[in-house]
């Protein structure tokens, strides 16, 4: 035992953390509302760092092809690409409602003349098969009221259902009035860090460098670049992905004349965002909007989706988003089915370029390992080093000569 590790600072610190950590286990209600007002704190700067994130991404291209094709001075270069890249992001939007929008209101005007149709030939069918229930003629002739009693109840329930309105609008009007203040503000640390990302990244560089190990800095210097890299690359390939699979269903319901080809596509391409399993959503909206027209373009739009999701999930969605995050295939969907059963959506968005991160990292430490205990490459590849030698272009020039 090495005696001079306790010093009183070190003794110091673990009795703080053993009482600490013994209040803990006492107060678990105080530790949970202790996190929540934490992380309420956060969320603004976290959904800023967010914002920061997706923007910088089309923000940091824009940036570099006006540096090369026009004469703006530096100082200038960063608020013309921030302006361009928030005019691209808004007419996205823009684009997205006004495609959606006046396909919405023409589907519910649709849906307001075939529902009612549909309940009247529901009313036909039924007196048309005349079947009596007698069960249900049982329980009308036993049933009775007590309009007194039933009057007081429908009283008090109208009394508390006018208080329950009052505060639900006032949790409503509290939690609209929330959202958008934590929005501004995140909205604002989104700008500070866009227009500062070189100064904070120096700053945080100089904190590591200044009070951890040098090998250690530079490992989580490296880490960090990798990391923002690999998600960089991942939402660019998702994005990808999304369009080009709305585009297919846009293609393939025109071909195939079904109703609300173009609302379904925007959908399916606005809920592909979600990894794999998000157009499944769409999927669900457009059928319940097609069986309402016509039941049999419905079942075809459903072997519709079935082969156009196989051709996206096996095909598309490996190569264009495993391809930009570097990681196979086959981890790709066991990223997103582990992320997706831990942590929903959110996880499913995360664990892509997260795997991709320890895959490369793993990776190279295995690449070092086996170099360090010099094992041959056939051990894990199955050839023999004169196969291996009879692949090689050298020995194959050597045996023609």
């Amino acid at each position: 035992m090495n005696w001079k590790q306790f010093t009183p600072k070190n003794v110091f610190l673990l009795v703080f953390g053993a009482v600490l950590f013994y209040c803990c286990l006492q107060n678990p209600q105080l530790v949970l509302s202790t996190i929540g007002f934490i992380t309420g704190i956060l969320l603004p700067f976290a959904l800023g760092f967010a914002i920061a994130f997706i923007f910088n991404v089309p923000m940091k291209k824009i940036e570099a092809g006006l540096a090369r094709r026009t004469r703006l001075r530096k100082k200038l270069l960063r608020p013309a690409a921030y302006f361009l890249t928030l005019v691209v992001v808004i007419g996205v939007l823009l684009l997205a409602f006004l495609v959606i929008i006046p396909e919405l209101t023409a589907t519910i005007r649709s849906l307001t003349v075939q529902i009612p149709k549909g309940l009247d030939n529901l009313l036909l069918l039924l007196d048309d098969m005349d079947v009596a229930w007698p069960q249900v003629e049982t329980f009308m002739a036993q049933l009775e009221l007590d309009w007194n009693n039933l009057g007081q109840k429908l009283l008090g329930a109208l009394q508390t259902g006018a208080f329950g309105v009052v505060q639900s609008t006032f949790n409503i009007v509290g939690g609209i009035v929330s959202g958008f203040t934590t929005f501004f503000i995140g909205f604002t640390f989104s700008v500070y860090l866009l227009f500062q990302k070189e100064t904070l990244i120096r700053q945080f560089k100089k904190l590591f460098y200044a009070f951890l190990p040098t090998a250690m800095a530079d490992r989580l210097v490296y880490i960090g670049g990798l990391s923002a890299t690999v998600f960089s690359n991942f939402l660019a390939g998702q994005c990808t992905e999304a369009v080009i699979l709305g585009m297919m269903f846009f293609v393939s319901m025109l071909a195939l004349r079904m109703p609300y080809a173009l609302l379904v596509g925007v959908l399916i391409a606005i809920t592909a965002l979600i990894p794999i399993f998000g157009a499944f959503i769409g999927c669900i909206v457009g059928f319940f909007l097609i069986v309402v027209v016509n039941p049999m373009q419905a079942l075809v739009f459903l072997v519709l989706f079935q082969v156009l999701q196989q051709i996206e999930g096996n095909l598309i969605y490996p190569h264009v988003v495993g391809g930009t995050v570097g990681l196979p295939s086959v981890w790709v969907l066991a990223a997103v089915s582990i992320g997706g059963s831990l942590m929903g959506i959110v996880g499913m968005l995360l664990f892509i370029p997260g795997c991709s991160v320890c895959y490369a990292l793993l990776r190279e430490q295995v690449g070092k390992r086996l170099e360090k205990r010099q094992i041959p490459s056939e051990k894990w590849t199955g050839e023999t080093a004169a196969s291996q030698r009879s692949k090689s272009p050298q020995h194959s020039d050597t045996d023609r000569k």
